[in-house]
C-alpha cells in the first residue's frame, strides 16, 4: 500500500466510524430519523425485524466497514458499503433538515455537500485497485490468453495432422507400388 493510501484511508474512514458509533449509541434517534425508509425495509425482509434493530445494523455495518477500510482490509468491498450508507445518510439528512430559516437552509446545503463529498471519496475508493489489475482487466486478459493458446494448439494440431497425413500418403503409395509391382 502506498504512503498516500496508508494515510488517506484512515482519514476517510474516521468520519464513517464515528458516525456509525453515534448511530449505535443513539439507535432510537437513528430509527426515528430513518423511520420511513426502515419501515419499508422491515416490511420487505423475509423475517420479523423492527426499525431500531435495523438502525443498529446500519450503524454496526458503518463501523465495521469503516474499520476494515481504515485498516486496508477488504477495502473495495468496505468502501462500497460505506458509499451506500453515505448516500442513504445524505438523503435522510437532506429530507429531515430544518429549512425554516436562512441559517437552516445554509446548514442543510453545507451538510449535503459534505455528505456528498464523503460519498464521492468512498465511491472512488471502491474502484481503487491499488495499482493492481481489476477483475475486468484480468478477465479480459485471461480470455485473450485462452484465445492465443487455443490458436497455438490448433496450429500444432494442423501441423501434426498434416505430418501424419503425409506419412500415411507415403505408406499408401508404397503399398500401391508394391501391389502393382512397379
Amino acid at each position: 500500500m502506498s504512503f498516500f493510501r496508508t494515510l488517506a484511508r484512515p482519514m476517510l474512514a474516521s468520519s464513517f466510524v464515528i458516525a456509525g458509533v453515534d448511530k449505535l449509541q443513539n439507535a432510537d434517534d437513528t430509527a426515528q430519523q430513518l423511520s420511513p425508509l426502515l419501515r419499508k425495509a422491515a416490511a420487505s425482509l423475509p423475517f420479523k425485524s423492527d426499525e431500531k434493530t435495523l438502525a443498529r445494523v446500519i450503524g454496526g455495518t458503518q463501523v465495521g466497514a469503516g474499520v476494515l477500510f481504515g485498516l486496508g482490509k477488504f477495502s473495495r468491498l468496505s468502501a462500497t458499503l460505506l458509499t451506500v450508507i453515505s448516500l442513504l445518510n445524505t438523503f435522510v439528512e437532506w429530507r429531515s433538515a430544518d429549512i425554516s430559516s436562512k441559517e437552516g437552509r445554509e446548514n442543510r446545503r453545507n451538510q449535503f455537500l459534505k455528505n456528498l463529498s464523503l460519498s464521492g471519496g468512498a465511491l472512488l475508493a471502491s474502484v481503487d485497485t491499488a495499482g493492481k489489475p481489476g477483475l475486468a482487466w484480468r478477465a479480459e486478459h485471461l480470455a485473450a490468453d485462452a484465445r492465443r493458446n487455443a490458436s497455438h494448439l490448433a496450429a500444432d494440431a494442423r501441423k501434426t495432422t498434416n505430418k501424419k497425413l503425409h506419412k500415411a500418403d507415403k505408406v499408401v503409395r508404397r503399398a500401391v507400388e508394391q501391389a502393382t509391382g512397379a
